[in-house]
């Protein structure tokens, strides 16, 4: 039989897209799972007319009444998790676990956006006698979101949620390996009311991408995935017109100091480096080991050895990404490293076809090696012995990256060190994975971000609404001047 169609979705409905046909693999058995048709230039004008028909009155709704759907959506979003965590471990080879605990994550979101009736109201003030100053917030317009295939859910769920309570209309352009999920999350939007073409997908690669960017009809775009692509989707979308926040790659330092607790360091280390696949941008990829560092090595190794691809570890996303973190382990055991837990070419019965590498650790490297230097994006960890913590923090300091960074110690001034001086824009102390949770935002510093504010949180509204500064005087007698 041939794998289903995957549709677009506008005009609240699937629709058949009309550009070329591929097949979309499931990296946990190298299978095809469905069909996907990209979009063709007149498939992503129809979804812009739908967005932009319906802002025409989704704008106008009041803030209250926008934020009804999502208290449904969420409530359906819960009673379908299941089903939507296998579908986001069929099309991304997350574990079923990791693919929930994704979602959950989004809802997390989702809440926020539903209290936006209590943060949007604006201040006012009477600035001179009978004069009074106040500010609205009002939506940008037709907006778009191009997100990646690490979290098919979950991040979509941390665009469109505030966008759409902003008073937006939203076109979700996925990755092209996952387009799956973001089809049910639109179909489960429909079914809590909200109006036909507030939520829009359109699938494709990186043409539908660029044309997403240069549409003059959709004015904000938000982004996340690979530096190299963040950088080219601000530029683009800027040069454009549109405001635009695109978040780029990481590579995350983790200081262990001599005084940090062995097997919490073991455990949150190796779950932070191996969870989900490694594939994720707040994983925890360069170990720096201030003094002697064996026995915690030992113990990470320990940890690392108990988790196995196909069983507590997901798939990597395809053979071709499988194949190049294989290169990176190779090439640092050619330059004299040495790789304490061996990863390469793991074999998952009955899963045989499937993209999988194992928990990697890597000793004895040096800073300019590629292994410390890029993102690898896969269960590899690199690690460091170093002298000091500033010696940790002169290395961490030195990459382009500035997403997040963790530090292990027992010591409150020199976590409070590490805070101050480390180049990252999120920190963890005593915690392998500092994702902020709501309301504070995601986002790092440096190549790990371009464009200004956070993709959640308060920073969130200011991206997706602008604000309108009113000035008024109702009094003849009221006070002269300038304000006259």
């Amino acid at each position: 039989m041939n794998p289903p169609l995957l549709p677009h979705w506008w005009n609240g409905s699937a629709q058949t897209g009309s550009g070329p046909r591929r097949p979309v693999i499931s990296p946990l058995d190298g299978a095809p799972f469905g069909e996907l048709a990209e979009a063709s230039p007149a498939d992503l004008d129809a979804s812009v007319r739908s967005a932009t028909e319906a802002f025409a009155s989704w704008s106008r709704v009041p803030v209250k009444e926008r934020v009804q759907p999502l208290y449904r959506f969420k409530q359906k979003v819960e009673a379908h998790i299941a089903e939507l965590a296998a579908i986001v471990s069929r099309e991304s080879g997350k574990t079923p676990d990791e693919a929930a605990a994704g979602i959950q994550r989004g809802l997390e979101v989702v809440e926020y956006a539903c209290s936006l009736p209590a943060m949007l109201g604006g201040g006012l003030l009477e600035v001179s006698s009978g004069v009074d100053c106040y500010t609205r917030r009002h939506p940008v317009g037709v907006v778009a979101g191009i997100t990646p295939f690490n979290f098919p859910a979950m991040v979509p769920l941390w665009m469109f949620p505030m966008a759409i309570a902003c008073g937006n209309t939203f076109i979700l352009k996925p990755s092209d390996l996952v387009p799956a999920a973001p089809l049910r999350l639109a179909e489960l939007l429909k079914e809590s009311g909200l109006p036909d073409g507030v939520f829009n997908v359109v699938h494709g690669g990186r043409e539908t991408a660029e044309a997403v960017l240069d549409h003059p009809g959709i004015h904000a775009a938000a982004f996340v995935g690979s530096t190299p692509v963040a950088r080219s989707v601000f530029l683009r979308g800027s040069n454009a017109g549109k405001r635009v926040l695109a978040l780029g790659g990481a590579k995350n330092h983790v200081v262990i100091l001599p005084d940090a607790d062995p097997a919490l360091v073991a455990r949150n280390l190796t779950a932070s480096a191996t969870g989900c696949a490694g594939q994720r941008c707040m994983a925890a990829s360069v170990a720096l080991g201030v003094g002697p560092m064996d026995g915690i090595l030992e113990a990470v190794a320990a940890e690392m050895r108990k988790v196995r691809a196909g069983d507590s570890m997901g798939a990597i996303i395809s053979a071709r990404s499988r194949d190049r973190i294989h290169g990176y382990i190779d090439r640092a055991e050619r330059d004299g490293a040495t790789v304490l837990v061996d990863g390469r070419n793991p074999v998952v019965p009955g899963r045989e076809g499937g993209f999988y590498v194992n928990p990697t650790l890597i000793d004895r490297l040096d800073p300019a090696s590629e292994s410390v230097r890029d993102e690898i994006f896969g269960p590899v960890l690199s690690v460091l012995r170093v002298g000091s913590l500033d010696e940790a923090l002169a290395i961490e300091n030195r990459s382009p990256y500035g997403n997040a960074a963790s530090i292990f110690t027992s010591s409150g001034a020199a976590a409070r060190h590490f805070e101050m001086n480390a180049r990252a824009g999120m920190i963890g102390i005593n915690i392998g994975v500092p994702v902020p949770r709501d309301p504070f935002g995601f986002g790092g510093w440096n190549d790990s971000k371009f464009g200004v504010g956070d993709i959640t949180g308060p920073e969130a509204i200011g991206f997706w609404s602008r604000s309108r500064k009113v000035t008024v005087k109702w009094s003849a007698s009221a006070a002269r001047g300038w304000m006259s």
